[in-house]
């Protein structure tokens, strides 16, 4: 589907990219590097009735010869099929004002070229009707799947979401 092809490029392109930027990066002089300040990301509050992303994050990733495989925990695997609130930052897949499909971080997104956490702290979301893309963290609810062998990487969906409060 269209939507599908739109994350696998823009995941690919996020694995890819930044190794080409690296390398085509102009070398500094350690003598002229200057430290910089860093940008401070304040954690999101737990809310009562929302997924607190420390439970996402405690899935294991175990690596065989060929891929990562996640281990989820019973607290986790509970989760699957459920109705579930989860508040995070909107990382848009298709341009525009109004999204479909995009991904939900624990973190805001800092670089276009990065992803702003591993897949522990993304969840894609697939809405039934558009959601006005904010920079402002964002609370949807939906149907929570609990992904053990996505082809993209992801642990997480939430299909069929709708905006929500955290009432």
């Amino acid at each position: 589907s269209p939507n599908t092809n739109g994350t696998k490029r823009l995941v690919l392109a996020l694995l890819t990219a930044a190794p080409m930027m690296l390398n085509a990066a102009p070398r500094v002089p350690s003598d002229q590097i200057t430290m910089s300040v860093p940008v401070m990301v304040v954690p999101l509050p737990d809310i009562k009735g929302v997924v607190s992303w420390d439970t996402l994050a405690k899935v294991k990733q175990i690596a065989t010869k060929t891929k990562i495989t996640p281990e989820f925990t019973k607290e986790i695997t509970a989760l699957n099929d459920k109705e579930v609130k989860v508040q995070g930052f909107m990382m848009p897949l298709d341009p525009g004002q109004k999204q479909t499909h995009f991904l939900i971080s624990v973190n805001p997104s800092t670089c276009a070229y990065c992803m702003p956490a591993g897949p522990e702290g993304v969840v894609e979301v697939k809405s039934k009707t558009p959601i006005k893309y904010s920079f402002e963290p964002v609370i949807v609810s939906g149907k929570m799947a609990i992904l053990k062998d996505d082809p993209m990487g992801l642990f997480y969906r939430l299909t069929d979401a709708m905006p929500s409060s955290a009432k």
